[in-house]
Order: C-alpha cells, then sequence, then structure tokens
C-alpha cells in the first residue's frame, strides 16, 4: 500500500504540473518596438541622465526594455533607469505614470560588452500605438558610446541621476538612440510581430522627426486601424549592406552579421520584410570602397542565406524590391553598371520565388516617365530616399492579408 500511494502521489505531481492550473504559466511576449544598434560611434555620455521617446506598435498590460551592449568593447553601467508616459512639455513624463525599472530586482547592474540586458516586467498598461519615455542614468564613463544614430524621434541628455525627474530644465538634444534596442510587451492574447529589416530606407532617414512617419510607422498604423494591432519592429539601420561592415563606420554590422541579434531574438516574431541591397550597389562604387565590390549574384545568394536562416526559425520572408536611385546627390553612388544590379536584383525578388511574397516598393515609388528615378512627389530630394509621403505610399500597398494571424 505504501508502495502505491507513493507511485499515485508521483503520478499527481505530474498531472498537475501538465494541466492548466498546475504551474504558473509564463506571459507571452511581444516585441513592439525596436532599434538596431550599431558600433560605439557615439558620445560620451557617463554622468548623464538620458531620457529618450519612443512608439509602441503592439499594446500590453507589462512592459520590459531591452537594453543593449551588443556592439560595446567596455561594461555598461546602468545607475537606475524608469519608464513612464510623455508629458506635455519637451523632456518631460507623467508623474502618475513613472515606473522605476529593475533588473533581477536591483536598480542597477552592469551590462557586459557583447551582451543585452532586460529589465524586470513593469505592470503598466499601453495602448498600441502609444508613446513611452524611457529613462536611464549612466553613472561611469562610457567612452564613445553604443548608439542608434538615426532615431528620428528626439533623446534628452542632462548631467546627475534625474531617472525620477517629471522634467529635465536646460537637457541637451540628440537624434541617436543610446543603448536602447527594444520595448517588449506582454498581454493575455499577446499578438506575434513582424520584422521590418533593412537599411536607412527603413530607418526613415529624413522622415519627419518626432511624428512617426517612417513606412513600419505607418505599416503598423494600418494594423492598429484593422483592428489587428501587430508588433511592428524597424530594424533599419541607415547605410547598412547584406554583406559588409566596416567598424569605423555608423553603418553597423552587415545583414548576415546582425541577423540573428535583430530579427530571431525578437519574440513574437512570425513575418521578416528584407529590404537590403542597395548600399552594396552604391557604396561599392564610392571612394575607398571599391575593394567591397559586389555581383548582383552575391546580393542574391546573400538573401538566400537571410531566407534559410528565418525559415529555419519559421518565419513567413518577404522580400521587398530596391528602389530607384538615379540621380542621387551622394557623389559616386549611381552608375549605369550599379542600375543594372539593381534591376537584375529585382528581378530575382520578383521572380526567383524564394520569398513567399513580395513587396514592389520599386513599383510603388519609381517614375513612370523614368523607371530608374523616384517620382518627384515620393522624393525627400536627395533622389535615394523617400519623403513622408513616399513612406507612407510604401506602406499603404502592402497587402494586410500578408499578415492574418490565423
Amino acid at each position: 500500500m505504501a508502495a502505491f500511494g507513493k507511485a499515485a502521489l508521483a503520478a499527481w505531481m505530474v498531472l498537475a504540473l501538465a494541466v492548466p492550473g498546475g504551474a504558473q504559466e509564463a506571459p507571452r511576449w511581444t516585441a513592439s518596438w525596436g532599434a538596431s544598434p550599431v558600433f560605439p560611434v557615439g558620445q560620451e555620455i557617463g554622468g548623464s541622465t538620458i531620457r529618450q521617446y519612443l512608439r509602441l506598435s503592439a499594446g500590453g498590460s507589462r512592459i520590459r526594455i531591452r537594453f543593449t551592449n551588443e556592439t560595446g568593447t567596455t561594461p555598461l553601467v546602468i545607475g537606475a533607469a524608469g519608464i513612464g508616459r510623455p508629458g506635455n512639455a519637451p523632456a518631460s513624463i507623467d508623474a502618475g505614470s513613472v515606473r522605476p525599472l529593475t533588473f533581477g530586482g536591483a536598480t542597477s547592474a552592469t551590462v557586459p560588452p557583447g551582451a543585452p540586458m532586460l529589465s524586470d516586467p513593469v505592470d503598466l498598461a499601453a495602448e498600441p500605438l502609444s508613446r513611452l519615455a524611457v529613462s536611464i542614468f549612466v553613472p561611469r564613463a562610457t567612452g564613445p558610446s553604443v548608439v542608434h544614430p538615426d532615431g528620428v524621434d528626439t533623446a534628452y541628455l542632462v548631467q546627475g541621476d534625474k531617472v525620477g525627474e517629471t522634467t529635465l530644465p536646460d537637457a541637451k538634444t540628440s537624434l541617436q538612440r543610446f543603448y536602447l534596442s527594444g520595448v517588449e510587451v506582454a498581454n493575455d492574447n499577446a499578438p506575434p510581430a513582424i520584422v521590418a529589416f533593412g537599411d536607412s530606407i527603413t530607418d526613415g532617414y529624413h522622415s519627419t522627426v518626432d511624428a512617426a512617419r517612417r513606412w513600419p510607422d505607418r505599416l503598423a498604423e494600418r494594423l492598429a486601424a484593422s483592428g489587428g494591432a501587430l508588433g511592428v519592429v524597424n530594424a533599419g539601420i541607415s547605410g547598412n549592406r547584406v554583406l559588409h561592415d566596416r567598424p569605423e563606420d555608423m553603418f553597423g554590422p552587415s545583414a548576415l552579421a546582425r541577423f540573428d541579434r535583430d530579427v530571431l531574438a525578437q519574440p513574437g516574431a512570425r513575418w521578416l520584410i528584407v529590404m537590403e541591397g542597395i548600399n552594396d550597389i552604391g557604396h561599392s562604387t564610392q571612394a575607398g570602397l571599391a575593394e567591397q565590390t559586389v555581383t548582383a549574384d552575391e546580393i542574391i545568394a546573400g538573401h538566400k542565406q537571410l531566407i534559410a536562416r528565418a525559415k529555419a526559425h519559421g518565419l513567413k520572408v518577404y522580400g521587398a524590391t530596391l528602389t530607384p536611385f538615379e540621380g542621387t546627390v551622394f557623389p559616386g553612388y549611381f552608375t549605369p553598371e550599379g542600375e543594372a544590379k539593381r534591376q537584375a536584383v529585382n528581378e530575382w525578388i520578383r521572380k526567383g520565388g524564394a520569398y513567399d511574397a513580395v513587396l514592389d516598393f520599386d513599383a510603388t515609388l519609381r517614375d513612370p516617365a523614368n523607371p530608374a528615378r523616384m517620382k518627384a512627389d515620393f522624393d525627400e530630394g536627395d533622389h535615394l530616399h523617400p519623403n513622408d509621403a513616399g513612406y507612407k505610399a510604401m506602406a499603404d500597398s502592402i497587402d494586410l492579408q500578408l499578415f492574418d494571424r490565423r
């Protein structure tokens, strides 16, 4: 009887752990915002509080922040950190929404070189498309800081630990992101996420600052308006290339090098949009980079690597065509040979069958009278990057049925 009793007890414990209610279910997290770090090229920020603003895509009842020292070479000491809803004035936060951040229960943390660090979850309800303020105090010298160079949102820097202050008088401003790479949300019905993986055109170069006018921002708006808000993570880096990087520049690790960090590590990722390759073409014809000249076939081979790695993790992968760049103001960037490469890459994206679907941004932005050039109404002015209307047109051209959650 004793032996039977022990066996029955063991069986009951197994069932208790296997059925709902037997153990607390882990929260489901969705990546709701992101910014991809480049090499340490930012300013020294030791002794400063940095307050950074961002707009979420998916909402949730709990939030956690992903800080990054993944490209850093020295430890990052976080003296204090907090989040809150933006206030009505620049550099301000709503006093009633302020929440301190902790790390394993501690109010400070050290992030080793090469590593990210997640904060503990915080109870703070956030609606889709709501804005969030993240404050971090860095007490020790950083040297060149780890940044995302083209934040398209104003950050505020002030001396001393001001994380808990609702306003930051006399703060200096920057358009870079400092040591901040992601925001994740959790709720009972956590939606999946889309990762937009690309270069400056995904990064939103020269879109209106503090206005969320990049094409992934507009895509998030369309999804929310349709009643199906999803996580939309912008993993664009201005100047980024599929095949090459240079540690001394701000173009970041190559797409192949940063793929696991910026795509596969995103919680809830189900879909990937790839728009990369124009800088592999353009940069190689500029002074000092001729040794990195690549062929269209080499760019395509890089895309195939990205697709294979994404599909191995169950993601659906959509390819975006490369947009027109004839007449660009950047010296040496456009050549007839480069245009031939762009056309060859686009032909493969459209007809190669490797992507699950094609987002034909080239067709959306090109001038019908001269398909090698961007339509004037969509041109930011440098004949390479779209303006706000162009970014909107890109997002509006996307079939939302591609992101069916069923």
